[in-house]
């Protein structure tokens, strides 16, 4: 059986997802779809707005034949971390192709730009740092290097997020010797961080979920998603009463900043360059994450980078704790239909990482970051939801359609 591995994150599963599930099968000609897709806590730095459980289910039920999970040493971090734990697993799970979403949808100008930068890797380096000298962010940089090495071609458009993704999707594959094969699809409709919703039916994940969180219903976008997503998002309100986001977070996270001393914040991962002093301070000033965030924000840090700071505080992660974790160790189910289940049979056998179904039957200690981040995910609930939802990480079985 062919597959062909999708990095996702369905926050939530919408009808683009459908869309790239349906042509990323069709142009591979792949027998099965495989999702890897991030756990509580996201690549830009923000709680899933419903569990990880609750969007697998979502997935199955959208066209997806396997779920697995990144961890979350790979999915809260940087494009080039992000895609090389991604790409690694859907490696490991013996997927003959993967296939991301761009803004052209050819793929020749991701090899190009591959090849280009690893033959001038030091000239892109010096010149990010140069641009990030000048008060540039790192996105803003890396496009603005890439096009002077490049020179002055922007043949492929760094400065959008599915272009910079994807660039490290395809890195990770050819650097690596991964016999995976790079495939991409063009994106249409609404732009990656496109907040509003237009009469086309496929829109952003981030304009469903504004209208989510600010409406408190779904009806308003119900145009937009699956019948079956809606009716999944509909069971998880009425099972925990509320959707995350990270104003829910905002009294645990005030809490873990003013009550770590300077030297423990410079602990954690990704805090640099003295920016503890400095979250300190518009933590003692701000009344939500929003306007923590708003005040904390400086043209060299993204609103992402910041987030995903925010994200390993919450979680007490530490540099130490991640500057180990270079590649998967384990790979954990979620959920899988008859055809999915049909494909893991075939493949079991020569597995090169452990697969976890049944969380007691795992007992290394690398998979405890993944439970403390499921933990603090589920204590922005309140009770007795958060602990219906903790039990939900060690007890239940995974997913099957």
């Amino acid at each position: 059986m062919k597959a062909c591995g999708l990095v996702v994150e369905y926050n939530p599963f919408h009808n683009g997802h459908v869309l790239h599930a349906k042509e990323s099968r069709e142009k591979t000609g792949a027998d099965i779809v495989v999702a890897v897709m991030s756990g509580p806590f996201l690549q830009r730095g923000e709680p899933a707005i419903a569990s990880k459980w609750k969007r697998a289910e979502m997935a199955l039920n959208g066209g997806i034949d396997l779920v697995i999970e990144l961890p979350y040493a790979f999915a809260t971090q940087k494009a080039e971390i992000f895609a090389k734990g991604s790409i690694s697993l859907l490696e490991s799970l013996g997927c003959d192709s993967f296939c991301f979403g761009s803004e052209d949808g050819r793929i020749e100008p991701f090899i190009t730009a591959h090849r280009i930068l690893t033959d001038n890797s030091a000239a892109f380096d010096a010149a990010i740092k140069s641009y990030m000298d000048a008060g540039n962010s790192y996105p803003s940089s890396a496009a603005k290097a890439y096009r002077l090495i490049n020179n002055g071609d922007a043949a492929l458009d760094l400065t959008k997020p599915n272009n910079i993704l994807g660039k490290e999707y395809v890195s990770a594959a050819l650097s690596n010797g991964f016999s995976i094969r790079p495939y991409t699809i063009q994106r249409v409709a609404a732009g990656y961080h496109e907040t509003k919703l237009s009469k086309d039916p496929i829109a952003s994940a981030t304009g469903i979920r504004k209208a989510i969180h600010e409406h408190q219903e779904l009806d308003p976008v119900s145009s937009y998603i699956p019948q079956t997503t809606m009716n999944a998002l509909d069971q998880y309100l009425s099972n925990y009463h509320a959707f995350h986001d990270w104003e829910m977070y905002w009294t645990m996270l005030k809490y873990r900043i003013l009550s770590s001393s300077l030297i423990e914040l410079a602990e954690i991962y990704e805090i640099e360059e003295g920016i503890e002093h400095r979250m300190k301070e518009v933590a003692k000033q701000s009344s939500s994450f929003t306007g923590f965030m708003a005040a904390l924000k400086t043209k060299r840090y993204t609103w992402t980078r910041l987030q995903r700071m925010c994200v390993h505080v919450l979680t007490h992660t530490l540099k130490e704790q991640v500057i180990h974790n270079d590649q998967p160790t384990y790979i954990r189910l979620l959920g899988m239909n008859g055809r999915g289940q049909e494909y893991l049979r075939t493949v079991k056998k020569g597995l090169p990482l452990p697969l976890i179904a049944k969380l007691s039957s795992y007992q290394k200690q690398d998979i405890n970051m993944d439970l403390r981040a499921a933990q603090v995910y589920a204590l922005g609930l309140s009770e007795p939801y958060q602990a219906d939802l903790m039990k939900r990480e060690y007890e239940a079985p995974i997913i099957i359609k």
